[in-house]
């Protein structure tokens, strides 16, 4: 960790990615285990390395952080015998890996991608796209400069989950007639409601420790935590919507400057109507978290636990989810890179973190806010 301070700037992080060669797209893997190295080894890192290490024919072979304790904490979590570490990423993306994994703070990642574009390797990026306008339209270039032979995937698990693809096959078949109405639900404990104070981060390193509780390192509560469920609205609705209005704020004193709350209602084409209700106000350990699809013939309802078919009150039907869906979007990337069938949606994932950032802007603003406005202001 000696040389740590020195790449952590913006600017050596961006000098670093323009070191990468533009290596050839890892292509061995149809006749090997798929080789996979740990951008970031947090919580969120270490599940998502977990899962495709235990479900998938993918292995976790190298690891990267700035901290050597929780490259080690990773090690046990994931069951690792001898992987690589490495405290420089750029040094990872030069390995010979075949993809990489990036669950890094959300402020990096529009530089992180780039970075691994650049190398060439195959990338599952966690959400969101980035914490602002800016970052998001770079993640946007980034992945139509990639190759096209090169998975870019991001970590909106809900794409690949059993339950969400037979809902949606549901809908896409024209049996429920058409959408009128959606709604997105996530409500589920937060942090202590005692007051700390701890002051804003100047340093790199401030900023690399604690990027999750201040809105200009993760985004805010909307576009860290609640974009899930926005991009399975953008994804059942079959677009990005025209416009938002909405509310929020903080209810209990905490650590930074992010909502707990938020009441966003976004307008869609065909007079399409989609509302929004994100907080972390509840008591310990409750959660409930569902999307809702409102139709001329019943409504569907979908979440990482189940399905349910409204039609009528004798015709309802749930169906459990069988597994974590995080299980299946892995399962699904490594299946694509040993079958030489690439997925790029960069594109995709930024509209959904755009989404996120217009109900924010039109919560800080107090006004409607089109999405025009937002991409050209």
């Amino acid at each position: 960790m000696n040389d740590l301070a020195s790449n952590l700037s913006r600017r050596n992080i961006l000098k670093a990615a323009a070191l990468v060669p533009a290596a050839a797209i890892a292509g061995s893997a149809a006749n090997s285990a798929v080789t996979v190295g740990l951008l970031g080894s947090g919580g969120r890192g270490t599940t998502v390395a977990s899962a495709l290490q235990k479900n998938t024919k993918g292995r976790i072979v190298a690891l990267c952080d700035l901290f050597d304790e929780k490259m080690q904490q990773a090690k046990g979590k994931i069951g690792l015998e001898n992987p690589k570490t490495y405290t420089n990423f750029h040094d990872l993306l030069a390995s010979d890996v075949d993809a990489i994994i990036i669950a890094t703070p959300v402020f990096l990642h529009p530089e992180h991608l780039e970075a691994a574009v650049k190398s060439g390797k195959h990338i599952y990026i966690e959400k969101p796209a980035g914490v602002d306008v800016e970052g998001c339209k770079r993640i946007m270039h980034t992945a139509d400069s990639a190759d096209s032979n090169v998975n870019i995937t991001f970590g909106f698990q809900r794409r690949y989950g059993q339950v969400y693809l037979k809902a949606k096959q549901l809908v896409d078949s024209g049996a429920v007639g058409n959408i009128r109405m959606g709604h997105a639900h996530f409500i589920k404990s937060g942090v202590s409601s005692l007051a700390l104070d701890v002051p804003r981060p100047q340093t790199d390193m401030e900023k690399i420790t604690g990027w999750h509780v201040w809105k200009e390192l993760a985004g805010d509560l909307i576009v860290e935590n609640n974009v899930h469920v926005i991009d399975v609205l953008n994804w059942f609705i079959g677009s990005h919507p025209k416009s938002a209005i909405g509310s929020g704020g903080a209810t209990v004193s905490k650590v930074g400057d992010m909502r707990d709350h938020n009441f966003v209602a976004y307008q869609y084409d065909n007079g399409v109507q989609a509302s929004l209700t994100g907080a972390t106000l509840a008591s310990n350990n409750y959660r409930e978290v569902h999307e809702q699809f409102f139709a001329d013939n019943g409504m569907v309802e979908t979440s990482e636990t189940h399905w349910r078919h409204f039609q009528n009150p004798d015709q309802d039907t749930i169906e459990k989810a069988p597994r974590n869906s995080t299980i299946d979007s892995v399962e699904a990337f490594v299946n694509r890179i040993a079958e030489g069938k690439p997925e790029n949606v960069g594109v995709r994932g930024a509209e959904s973190t755009l989404t996120a950032i217009l109900g924010r802007m039109a919560m800080d603003l107090r006004r409607e806010v089109t999405w025009d406005e937002m991409m050209n202001g």
